[in-house]
């Protein structure tokens, strides 16, 4: 006889680790999906941490660079990173903070830290935007850490919602996004527990980034990425005294996807003409 408490959970299709390399003009990072091992997650196309409190690590940052058919989303927990672009749009990502930027048709962007000390640590994750949105004008969506609601749920149970939804209706700030994903920084303490659900239509996995976990049945560690199998729903408990993570999900898209570098487009003549546009300078 099937557990109707446990229909309709999501469990651990399979697990990933990092690989340690580096970006930009040499900042150290790891990088989770986006490599040989998850090369994406339809719409998920990166994600990468990086995470040093020494300057020689990050301090050359990301200068100027194109970026075209998707979204970058930058998410700090700890430092500053500086960003400017070609269109005019300038500003600084603190602590705490999110920058959504749909890069569309096409931008030419910087990502500097604005530190030349101390520790600097975030997230970058690319999400795809389907065909039809992939020539809208270039936007952002940036919110300091004050206006990302933070859901005390149940005892040790804390809750960052960046976009989308929680089972209880804290919403995060960042709204309108084509593949409609969650994006929640969870804290659980030792053996306090979450259930949020997760659309079947979206692809989803947890990103543990300290202490250890349980989904399932299966204990995910810290630098561990888990990718969630099928269901509406997902559960989790923390397995240390404090767990931190990253619970992330969107609708897949299922395109074509052609890429090279800094460009996702949906066949390679795109690509092709994404390089000729930026070598005569039409960004």
């Amino acid at each position: 006889m099937s557990d109707p408490d446990r229909e309709g959970l999501r469990s651990v299709l399979r697990t990933v680790e990092g690989i340690r390399t580096s970006d930009g003009a040499g900042v150290a990072l790891t990088r989770i999906l986006g490599s040989p091992e998850l090369e994406m997650l339809d719409p998920f196309l990166l994600l990468d941490e990086f995470r040093s409190d020494q300057p020689g690590d990050y301090i050359a940052g990301f200068p100027d660079h194109p970026h075209r058919g998707f979204e970058t989303v930058t998410y700090l927990l700890a430092g500053r990173m500086r960003h400017e672009d070609n269109q005019g749009h300038a500003g600084v990502i603190e602590a705490g903070g999110i920058q959504w930027m749909t890069a569309g048709r096409g931008i030419v962007h910087s990502e500097m830290p604005e530190q030349e000390d101390g520790l600097l640590w975030g997230f970058q994750l690319w999400v795809n935007l389907p065909a039809d949105r992939k020539w809208v004008a270039p936007a952002y969506q940036e919110f300091p850490a004050a206006a990302i609601s933070v859901e005390e749920r149940d005892p040790g149970v804390s809750i960052r919602v960046i976009t989308g939804t929680t089972a209880s209706g804290t919403a995060g700030p960042v709204t309108d996004v084509a593949t409609e994903p969650l994006y929640m920084d969870v804290t659980l303490d030792e053996h306090a527990a979450m259930e949020e659900p997760v659309p079947s239509s979206h692809n989803g996995f947890v990103y543990v980034y300290e202490g250890a976990v349980t989904v399932q049945g299966s204990v995910v560690e810290a630098g561990t990425l888990a990718v969630l199998g099928d269901g509406e729903r997902v559960r989790i408990v923390g397995e240390r005294a404090s767990s931190r993570f990253l619970l992330i999900a969107g609708r897949q898209l299922q395109e074509p996807v052609a890429r090279a570098g800094p460009f996702v487009m949906n066949t390679r003549q795109e690509v092709m003409d994404a390089f000729q546009d930026f070598r005569e300078g039409r960004f």
